[in-house]
């Protein structure tokens, strides 16, 4: 394959992808706020309770003698 079909096949593969971005509807700024939020609460929540459980199961591996 030649240098110049390489650079055509490339060419067009980022202008399909330029189109295909024009097509996807993007969220409102809101929308993202609001999303990013609910995300970044959940993450914290999650957190807590892995932090919790792993707390509790070093506390029982402690009583046994672990």
């Amino acid at each position: 394959m030649s240098e110049a079909e390489n650079t055509s096949k490339a060419g067009g593969f980022f202008k399909r992808v330029k189109a295909e971005f024009k097509r996807c509807t993007w969220p409102k700024r809101d929308e993202l706020m609001r999303q990013s939020a609910l995300v970044l609460a959940v993450s914290v929540v999650l957190g807590g309770v892995i932090a919790g459980i792993d707390w509790l199961i070093r506390l029982g591996l402690q009583a046994i003698g672990l």
